[in-house]
Formats: C-alpha cells, sequence, structure tokens
C-alpha cells in the first residue's frame, strides 16, 4: 500500500483565490478545515509553503477545491540560450 506524502506544497495566492470565490474570510475558513486563522494566513502569504496531510485534506475539503486548485502551478522550464 502507498504511504501518503510527508508533507503536501500548497500555492498561497490558490488558496486566498479559492477562498474569497467562496465568499469566506481566513477565519471563517481556517474554521471550517479545523486549523487556525494565523496558520492559513502564513499559507496564504506564502510564509508556510508546505502542509501534513491530515490539515492539507480537512483545507481542500473546507474549500471544495482539487489538488490542482491549490498546489503550485508546474514550473515552466527556460530556454538556454
Amino acid at each position: 500500500m502507498e504511504q501518503p506524502a510527508a508533507t503536501y506544497p500548497v500555492h498561497g495566492p490558490s488558496l486566498r483565490k479559492r477562498r474569497m470565490a467562496l465568499g469566506l474570510t481566513v477565519q471563517e475558513a481556517a474554521d471550517k478545515a479545523g486549523i487556525s486563522r494565523s496558520y492559513l494566513q502564513r499559507l496564504e502569504t506564502g510564509i508556510r509553503e508546505r502542509m501534513g496531510p491530515k490539515r492539507y485534506t480537512r483545507l481542500r475539503t473546507a474549500l471544495n477545491a482539487t489538488n490542482d486548485q491549490i498546489s503550485p502551478p508546474p514550473e515552466i522550464p527556460t530556454e538556454e540560450r
């Protein structure tokens, strides 16, 4: 059986965009996810960029989001000259 990742990367601006689209305040979203307001703020501002699996799942559920909606965008390789 496959083990869950130790931590999951999250993209702060995407979290904020998703939360705001649902019309939730930081406190309301944090309460729904069972995390502190300050923890969610640190995620949204990019101070924290990774979450443990339990918190990640709760936040994703609270925001009714997919992994792609709150994960960092894929890096686009730059051309070397």
